[in-house]
């Protein structure tokens, strides 16, 4: 007999779905909505279901089970780039020794960097502009009052500014950020997202020190995504102050660049806790642009262009 005849508890009911069941084929929204989650809640159970059976089957194989599946991704499927940098490729070594960043992997130039921002910027931006300022050291805020950029460029390289960032907004919210290496470029464009004060940080740790932070920058494996992280890097003094535990990281994924400024704290000689300071953005390249900043009659080493390029969402360009 079911466990209800014997006094037991009612068996938990199962829903059964038939083989070609399809929820598009029902016609009540509501009802529709309700067997979706129904569905879905059967697939996780089976699911889970199954990772049990295979964790404990492999428990009883011992070092006779086989290795792990790596599973599928968007990252480990990537479409081969024939742009992308072999750490022993001479050419690229030599290239990289010769570019207009070299003189800051060489210690020869100490990074000065002014920010600013669009005209007349709001107050989000203003405070953004601010809180960057205290993550990259020897940068100094400018709030533009109708200033060209044409004109800020030269007086910048005469007060000997390495690097110059625009900060831009649309609607109160900043939506792009100008890179542009003084005082021959390049000059990089990016669209600005997800940006978040300290404020808005849950669980963030105390303000950020002055020491020089590490910086971190992961999968940046092209050349195209070599010369930005050049770009990035060479914002920091290249003698970063360990004391400080804070570090700067610009991570490369599927071509989005996510920033995260954090301070890591020994918790015992084995655990390691992180703290988030902030802010936090994420960065998406527009175009890298030859010389400093020059929209009308400046010359474009790339551009991203949507139709072109995006015709597959396993190929990347950093």
């Amino acid at each position: 007999g079911s466990a209800a005849e014997d006094g037991g508890p009612p068996a938990p009911e199962r829903v059964l779905f038939p083989p070609t069941f399809s929820v598009s084929e029902i016609k009540n929204k509501q009802r529709r909505h309700f067997m979706f989650l129904r569905w879905k809640q059967q697939q996780r159970k089976e699911k889970l279901a199954a990772r049990k059976k295979r964790r404990k089957e492999r428990e009883a194989l011992g070092d006779k089970a086989p290795p792990k599946a790596i599973p599928k991704t968007i990252e480990n499927q990537r479409v081969y780039d024939e742009t992308t940098v072999d750490p022993n490729d001479e050419e690229v070594a030599f290239d990289e020794a010769t570019d207009e960043f070299a003189p800051y992997f060489n210690r020869q130039t100490v990074p000065k960097i002014l920010i600013t921002t669009s005209d007349r910027p709001r107050g989000r931006t203003v405070r953004f502009c601010e809180q960057l300022s205290t993550v990259i050291p020897n940068s100094h805020v400018y709030y533009r009052r109708g200033l060209a950029l044409k004109r800020i460029i030269p007086q910048c390289i005469a007060r000997d500014f390495t690097d110059l960032i625009v900060i831009n907004e649309d609607r109160k919210i900043p939506n792009g950020l100008v890179l542009s290496h003084l005082p021959d470029g390049p000059t990089a464009h990016f669209r600005m997202s997800s940006v978040r004060l300290r404020k808005e940080i849950k669980r963030k740790g105390k303000e950020p020190t002055e020491h020089v932070p590490e910086v971190i920058l992961n999968n940046f494996t092209t050349r195209l995504g070599h010369s930005v992280g050049r770009m990035f890097a060479s914002l920091f003094p290249h003698d970063p102050q360990f004391i400080g535990r804070q570090v700067a990281t610009f991570h490369n994924q599927r071509d989005y660049i996510f920033f995260r400024f954090h301070r890591y704290i020994f918790k015992s000689e084995k655990k390691v806790g992180i703290q988030e300071l902030g802010p936090r953005f994420t960065l998406k390249l527009r175009s890298l642009q030859k010389g400093t900043f020059d929209s009308k009659f400046g010359e474009y080493e790339w551009i991203h262009k949507r139709r072109e390029m995006d015709t597959s969402r396993r190929k990347f360009h950093l």
